[in-house]
């Protein structure tokens, strides 16, 4: 079957987002989610919370972001191979989502592993040189040198393990978390190989849905695996 375009994709959302298209409940985008998506894990508990600072010295809490859906990484400026990957898989998640009025509802962050060497200069120029629009994508880092492990603690707290290595890098997973707007780990994006469009669709229903979280969430084939 031939996969749509991006184009389409985001005419579907549009329309989805203005009315002009029944959106898709969460419950139905998760069970939907469960049985396609194999990299798609739901969550369900709350997100870990931060107090660290954007590139131009700003303070950033998880609380400023209450009200808008949040999509959510780990990556440090110097990886040399999977971490550029992942912010051009979040960049192309970004535009998709751009396109359509979710752009003031969506927020995505990046959170520095690497806050010692992660200058604000280079924080400034990751983006852009990986296609991450900075009106709705923030980089952060921690609040002072003497918080230096801020950040590798949070992403402990998302369960990941960025291990240091003898030549300076970090050995590491890649994961694409995403938070509700009420500030609720709802689900992980395991690696680089799912469907942007599939992660597309589940923020989608999160900038839509007003119902409670069910309590016994459908599993994807991923909580399967590793459960």
């Amino acid at each position: 079957m031939r996969r749509p375009t991006v184009w389409a994709v985001a005419a579907a959302l549009l329309a989805a987002a203005t009315g002009t298209a029944r959106a898709h409940s969460l419950d139905e985008v998760e069970t939907m989610l469960a049985g396609q998506e194999q990299y798609f894990q739901v969550v369900e508990r709350p997100a870990p919370d931060f107090t660290l600072r954007t590139a131009d010295g700003l303070v950033a809490r998880l609380a400023d972001f209450r009200g808008k859906a949040i999509v959510l990484n780990f990556i440090y400026t110097s990886c040399p191979d999977v971490c550029p990957l992942h912010a051009e898989a979040i960049a192309e998640v970004q535009r998709l989502v751009d396109d359509t009025p979710m752009k003031e509802r969506v927020a995505f962050i990046s959170v520095t592993t690497d806050p010692t060497n992660d200058t604000p200069e280079a924080m400034r120029e990751y983006g852009p040189t990986h296609g991450l629009d900075p009106a709705n994508w923030t980089f952060l880092t921690t609040t002072s040198d003497e918080a230096e492990d801020a950040t590798r603690a949070l992403a402990k707290a998302y369960g990941h393990k960025f291990e240091k290595t003898d030549d300076g890098y970090q050995m590491h997973g890649i994961v694409t978390h995403v938070i509700d707007r009420q500030g609720v780990w709802k689900a992980n994006f395991h690696g680089l190989r799912f469907d942007p469009v599939n992660l597309v669709t589940f923020v989608n229903a999160l900038t839509n849905d007003t119902t409670r979280p069910h309590p016994h969430p459908a599993k994807g084939r991923w909580q399967w695996i590793t459960e």
